[in-house]
């Protein structure tokens, strides 16, 4: 059986155009979600209060406080002993009630 020109081109585009739809549904289902600048910040903290709070004797208190005062500042100290003049608002922060520092 022969196959006219019309035919074997016809046949060629739709061969074509099913592949193309493929990858481009392929392409679409792979590309990951881009991070929010909320999830973002939020994984910084987590790492920079885990470090800051690493030799806190109540760890718990520390990261969550930490954790308060980064997501306002967007900054932390970079270390345990770390003076908090490295973050000027981390250092400002006072308790309202005792007036005293409130990030770790």
């Amino acid at each position: 059986m022969k196959l006219s020109y019309a035919s074997l081109l016809l046949l060629s585009l739709l061969l074509s155009s099913f592949l193309l739809e493929l990858a481009n549904a392929q392409a679409t289902a792979k590309a990951p979600a881009p991070y929010s600048a909320k999830d973002q910040l939020q994984a910084f903290c987590n790492y920079k209060c885990g470090v800051r709070c690493s030799r806190a004797g109540w760890k718990k208190q520390c990261l969550r406080l930490c954790d308060i005062c980064c997501r306002d500042c967007k900054c932390v100290p970079s270390g345990p002993r770390a003076p908090k003049s490295e973050c000027p608002c981390y250092e400002k922060k006072k308790n309202p009630k005792t007036n005293k520092d409130k990030c770790p």
